[in-house]
């Protein structure tokens, strides 16, 4: 076979495969603005077989699995995401959320909840850290409840992971990121209680041991 041929074939075949993943992605993308992200998930998925380096795909993917409540598979689509764009907050940020998810799932071993906590809180930290806008309180206040919930985790009593240290700087730092929130706004009444809700807890370990 002649090499003009071949390139001609080549091409074809290139501008197929192109074609699919286009239709598949614009399908994805319709039914994932539609907030029919079971659809999503099934044209999303077929775009990214294409084109594994699609790195809008893989994000609207990550987003319909976790509103899907399938994190595992939200944080292994976010990680390529991250892995193609590392500086994408917003990567860091829904993977986050959904190893905290999993790091609240009392079907996991301890060890597997503690990996999600303390990934959570790692995932949300770097988000920080490429935008540090202090009035993107999200980033923030999610980051004090996975802080919360690593603190209740290590102080769960007659565990072979208590932690009484641990337990209690997670519970601060959850304070801490939680009172930013409420800086900025003050009528936060959900804030208010979960910051009350730590320092509860620190109070209760602080009489145990008078």
């Amino acid at each position: 076979m002649k090499l003009s041929i071949i390139v001609s074939l080549l091409i074809i075949s290139s501008l197929d495969t192109a074609h699919a993943q286009n239709a598949y992605v614009k399908l994805g993308q319709q039914a994932f603005m539609d907030g029919d992200f079971k659809s999503a998930i099934q044209q999303l998925e077929r775009a990214c077989s294409v084109d594994s380096t699609d790195a809008n795909a893989l994000w609207m993917l990550g987003y319909s699995y976790y509103h899907s409540d399938n994190y595992k598979k939200s944080i292994a689509a976010y990680s390529k995401v991250i892995s193609l764009k590392p500086t994408d907050a917003s990567a860091y940020y829904y993977r986050a959320r959904a190893k905290n998810y999993l790091g609240k799932d009392n079907s996991l071993t301890p060890v597997d909840r503690e990996k999600y906590l303390l990934g959570s809180i790692f995932d949300f930290t770097k988000a920080i850290e490429i935008n540090p806008d202090p009035n993107d309180i999200k980033f923030y206040q999610n980051r004090g409840i996975a802080y919360r919930d690593y603190g209740v985790f290590k102080l769960q009593a007659n565990t072979h992971y208590y932690d009484k240290n641990r337990g209690i700087n997670s519970l601060k730092a959850s304070i801490a990121d939680l009172e930013k929130v409420l800086n900025s706004n003050p009528s936060r009444t959900d804030i208010t209680s979960l910051i009350e809700f730590s320092k509860e807890k620190l109070a209760g370990l602080s009489n145990n041991h008078r």
